[in-house]
């Protein structure tokens, strides 16, 4: 018996909602959002709350009500304008099955480490590409790098360009590797989530660049620094692609 296997029979039970056209859209935003929410209450009470300042990365930054609301409808306005049609037209095209067995923990594991690991090389060429053109920057990837000290919600404040090519390449490579429906799913809220820690200002003991041995992922703190440099730490993960090109 596979471990997997009650968790993707509960996943089964609800095929009907996860082959609608509207899910995948639900799905990354509810899940986005959901992720973002400790961040934002951590923004808004950490002014008044001094012990929160040690771990800020930008201890004098706070993002307003403004800004955050701005970043929320921005993301909201995206998704049900440009995501949502992309989603019906893949559903039209013909919806995804749904195996009855599970996927193995290791063969998800694997699948898992190597679509991060796809994503990051193909991120990291596209942002150097990005950011050495400048017609690229400026038409394209400068909305994002309007916010120099980052907050979660700022992680999907993106041209629509942007979105599709991350888009693109968080589709493409479950497609590519053959994985199963439940590794595609879980791939999607780690990458998610990775991307939002990467954004939210906060360091902490428990950060997964602090999990990870040997300084081989950058998280937060090497994320941050790009946004206030620009011309260095390309990766959006992992660092060794900074490290064999000098760009650390």
């Amino acid at each position: 018996v596979r471990l997997l296997q009650p968790l993707w029979d509960v996943v089964r039970a609800r095929e009907g909602l996860l082959q609608s056209p509207f899910f995948p859209v639900l799905f990354s935003g509810a899940t986005y959002t959901a992720f973002c929410l400790p961040f934002v209450v951590l923004d808004v009470v950490g002014a008044r709350a001094p012990a929160l300042r040690k771990y800020k990365i930008h201890p004098n930054f706070y993002p307003s009500a403004g800004q955050l609301l701005l970043c929320l409808l921005h993301t909201l306005y995206q998704h049900v304008v440009f995501i949502l049609p992309v989603t019906a037209l893949r559903w039209h095209w013909g919806p995804p099955s749904w195996p009855a067995a599970a996927p193995g923990l290791g063969e998800l594991l694997s699948h898992v480490t190597a679509c991060l690991l796809l994503f990051d090389a193909e991120f990291f060429v596209w942002h150097v590409l990005h950011h050495k053109v400048p017609w690229l920057y400026q038409t394209f990837h400068k909305v994002h790098h309007k916010n120099t000290a980052p907050f979660a919600l700022a992680t999907q404040y993106l041209s629509v360009w942007e979105l599709s090519f991350l888009g693109f390449f968080s589709s493409l490579n479950p497609t590519l590797l053959g994985c199963h429906p439940l590794t595609t799913m879980i791939f999607n809220v780690v990458n998610i989530w990775l991307s939002v820690e990467d954004h939210c200002g906060y360091d902490f003991p428990w950060s997964t660049h602090r999990l990870v041995p040997g300084g081989w992922y950058g998280g937060v703190s090497h994320h941050d620094l790009h946004h206030r440099k620009i011309n260095c730490n390309y990766a959006p993960y992992f660092t060794h692609w900074d490290k064999l090109l000098g760009t650390l």
